[in-house]
C-alpha cells in the first residue's frame, strides 16, 4: 500500500492534466493495479477512470475477487485521477461548451429543444402508440451523423427497429445509405436483464471508439413491466430500474454522450376524481421522472401532425411545437 501511494503522488500532475479526458481503465496498471482485477471491472462496464470514481464502494464489493483493501485502492487512484468536488459556475459553464446537439429533423422541434437532443444528458419521450416515438429514434439514428464521424448505438427492447427506415430517412439528408447503416449498432434486448448487460457491452464500446454519439432505448420500461408483475413485484422492479437509470446518467456524462428513451403511458384513474383534462400519465413514476433530465410529451394531432410539449425541464420553458411523420422521418408540420 506504501509503494502504491507513492506511485499515486509521483503521477499526480499527470492525472490532473488529464482530468477532462476519458482515460481508460488499463491506465490504472500504472498505478499498481493488476490486469486481472482490471478485468473484473470491465466485466460490469466500468471501463474508465471517470467510470469508476462515480460507482460506490457497496458496488464494488459486489465484484467477485475485489477485496476491501484493493477497493480502498482503486478508489484512491480514481480520486486523484478525477475531480470530483466542487468548481465554480464558470469552470461548469465552460465545460457545458462541450454539450453536442442533435437536429431532430424538425426545425420547430429544434426550436423547442434549444437546439436539439442534447448530449451531457437523459432525454425522455413519452406517448401514446401513433405519437411517433420510434420515429424520433429512426430520425436521430441518422441526423446525429450529419457531424462529422458520429455513431449511434441503439438497444430495441420491442421489435420496432428497421433499417429500411434508416435508409429512407438517410436519402431525404443526402447521407450513404450504407454508411448510415454501418453507423448505427443495434441489439435486441429479450428480458431487463439482457437489456441491464447491454450497457456493460456499450460502456467497453464507447470506451474504445469516442465516436459515438447517441444510445437510443426504445423503449426503456417494456421488458421491466414484463417481469415484474404485479404490486407485489413493483418495488423490485423500481429498484432495478432505478440501477439501470443511475447508469445511463453516469454514461451520459462519462463519454458525452446523448441518451434518449422512450416510455409508454397508462391511464390515471385518480385523475377522473380531480377532472384532469388528460387522465393518462407516463409508467415509471417517480423513478422516472427524477432520472430523465428532460421529458417530452407527445400526443396526436390531425392526420401526421404530432404535438410535442415540454413536460419536464432543468432550462427549457414549458412550451409546444407541431411536427409531422414523413417518409423521410420527422419533419415541420405542414400549415
Amino acid at each position: 500500500v506504501q509503494v502504491l501511494s507513492c506511485m499515486i503522488e509521483t503521477d499526480q500532475t499527470q492525472l490532473n492534466e488529464s482530468t477532462d479526458d476519458v482515460l481508460p481503465i488499463e491506465e490504472l496498471q500504472n498505478h499498481g493495479i493488476t490486469m486481472p482485477d482490471i478485468l473484473k471491472l470491465k466485466q460490469y462496464g466500468i471501463c474508465t477512470i471517470k467510470g469508476l470514481s462515480m460507482v460506490t464502494k457497496r458496488h464494488l464489493s459486489r465484484i467477485k475477487g475485489l477485496s476491501e483493501p484493493k477497493i480502498d485502492r482503486l478508489k484512491e487512484v480514481a480520486s486523484k485521477a478525477v475531480r470530483m468536488d466542487f468548481t465554480t459556475a464558470i469552470e461548469y459553464a465552460a465545460k457545458r461548451e462541450q454539450v453536442v446537439r442533435i437536429t431532430t429533423g424538425s426545425s420547430d422541434l429544434d426550436a423547442l429543444l434549444n437546439g436539439g437532443v442534447q448530449t451531457m444528458s437523459v432525454t425522455e419521450i413519452f406517448g401514446e402508440f401513433r405519437t411517433g416515438k420510434t420515429q424520433i429514434c429512426l430520425t436521430l439514428c441518422i441526423t446525429a451523423q450529419l457531424q462529422e464521424n458520429s455513431k449511434v448505438a441503439y438497444i430495441d427492447t420491442e421489435g420496432t427497429f428497421r433499417p429500411e427506415r434508416l435508409r429512407e430517412i438517410a436519402a431525404r439528408f443526402d447521407i450513404d445509405q450504407e454508411q448510415a447503416l454501418q453507423n448505427v449498432i443495434c441489439a435486441r434486448a429479450y428480458n431487463s436483464d439482457h437489456q441491464v448487460d447491454l450497457l456493460n457491452t456499450l460502456s467497453a464500446r464507447f470506451s474504445d471508439d469516442p465516436t459515438y454519439r447517441l444510445l437510443i432505448i426504445d423503449s426503456v420500461i417494456a421488458l421491466f413491466r414484463t417481469d415484474f408483475i404485479g404490486r407485489g413485484e413493483l418495488g423490485e422492479r423500481q429498484q432495478k430500474l432505478n440501477i439501470f437509470l443511475s447508469r445511463l446518467q453516469r454514461m451520459a456524462e462519462e463519454y458525452n454522450i446523448a441518451v434518449l428513451i422512450t416510455n409508454q403511458m397508462m391511464s390515471d384513474p385518480s385523475a377522473t376524481l380531480t377532472f384532469v383534462a388528460d387522465p393518462k400519465k407516463p409508467i415509471g413514476g417517480h423513478v422516472l421522472a427524477h432520472a430523465s433530465t428532460t421529458r417530452i410529451y407527445l400526443r396526436k394531432g390531425k392526420g401526421e401532425t404530432r404535438i410535442a410539449k415540454i413536460y419536464d425541464s432543468p432550462e427549457l420553458p414549458e412550451n409546444e411545437a407541431m411536427y409531422a411523420i414523413t417518409s423521410g422521418g420527422i419533419d415541420n408540420a405542414s400549415d
